[in-house]
């Protein structure tokens, strides 16, 4: 969980660093496509036609005398810089906010990435406009980007519909239990497209939520610990049986923090082949099942040794003949 986190402070990844690099390439080669050694005259010419035509005036990086206009880039980076802090003022705002009930924190969590998503919108929009596209005719163009979103980005539309139907549903919050194809964990956050599960051993699992169609929140309800104990058929079963219900009774004050009720002692649960099986269960938070089941089979087996009640176990019979 560690390594988790110091990969999450390290900012951004290769990834993103190479992607940024390409994209300034690409608008250097576009409004400067002579200082491009690599191509060919011909090359170079064809590039400036693409750009011309597709572009028209739109040449972000260029003066009206024809140079390199350094207040251009200047106040996009400025402007970008702007968003960037006010972003983090917001999630540091709301890193302040604190509510009571785990659907109040997943709507704050989930408010929090719209508006992410809305400051890199507005960024790339009015950055746009500071390059020299016209702002207006950009914002009238969303319809039709919407419609091609639409057909090349439908996954994409499903798993944002799916993330608000989860919330508004009530199915599960952030720091509820869940269980998603066999993958068994706590949700750390709700997405606009993705949800994070972590499990007991600190994996973190994003899984989209279109593709969350059967799903068990195991925080809705108490959760029952189960422990099955053997004695060996010799041994006295009235007593044992009384060794366990005496147990049981000592249980929530023995362990006050896994066990709000006293256990309950179901009876003989199967008769093996060398051994009669005891079932014990309890009611317990899930996120302390597991401990709640150690507990119990610590106690019932020191219990069980103190009374003289044998617990089998299997034994290898070796016949040597002479």
């Amino acid at each position: 969980m560690d390594e988790n986190k110091n990969r999450k402070n390290k900012g951004p990844g290769p990834g993103k660093l190479i992607g940024i690099i390409i994209l300034l390439l690409i608008i250097l080669i576009l409004n400067f496509p002579n200082l491009c050694a690599f191509l060919s005259p011909a090359q170079q010419e064809a590039v400036k036609l693409f750009n011309e035509t597709y572009f028209g005036s739109f040449m972000p990086m260029r003066s009206e005398t024809g140079g390199f206009d350094f207040m251009r880039l200047v106040a996009l980076v400025l402007m970008i810089l702007g968003c960037w802090a006010v972003y983090q003022i917001i999630a540091w705002i709301f890193s302040k906010l604190k509510f009571k009930g785990r659907r109040a924190e997943t709507v704050k969590g989930l408010l929090l990435n719209i508006i992410r998503y809305a400051v890199v919108i507005f960024a790339v929009i009015f950055g746009l406009g500071i390059l020299g596209a016209d702002v207006l005719t950009v914002i009238a163009s969303l319809g039709i980007l919407a419609l091609i979103i639409g057909f090349g980005a439908q996954s994409l539309i499903e798993d944002m519909f799916a993330g608000f139907f989860i919330l508004f549903e009530d199915r599960y919050c952030v720091g509820d239990i869940i269980s998603v194809e066999g993958f068994r964990g706590t949700v750390k956050s709700i997405g606009l497209v993705t949800t994070q599960i972590e499990d007991v051993g600190g994996n973190v699992r994003s899984v989209n939520n279109s593709n969350i169609r059967s799903m068990t929140n195991l925080s809705n309800a108490p959760s029952v610990a189960v422990v099955d104990v053997s004695i060996a058929y010799g041994a006295d079963l009235q007593k044992a049986e009384g060794v366990v219900k005496s147990l049981c009774e000592k249980l929530p004050g023995m362990y006050p923090d896994l066990f709000p009720k006293v256990p309950r002692y179901m009876g003989v649960e199967k008769l093996n082949d060398s051994s009669v099986d005891l079932r014990v269960t309890a009611d317990v938070d899930e996120e302390k099942i597991y401990n709640a089941r150690r507990a119990m089979n610590r106690e019932l087996k020191l219990a069980l040794d103190e009374a003289g009640i044998e617990i089998p176990f299997p034994q290898v019979v070796v016949w040597q003949g002479k």
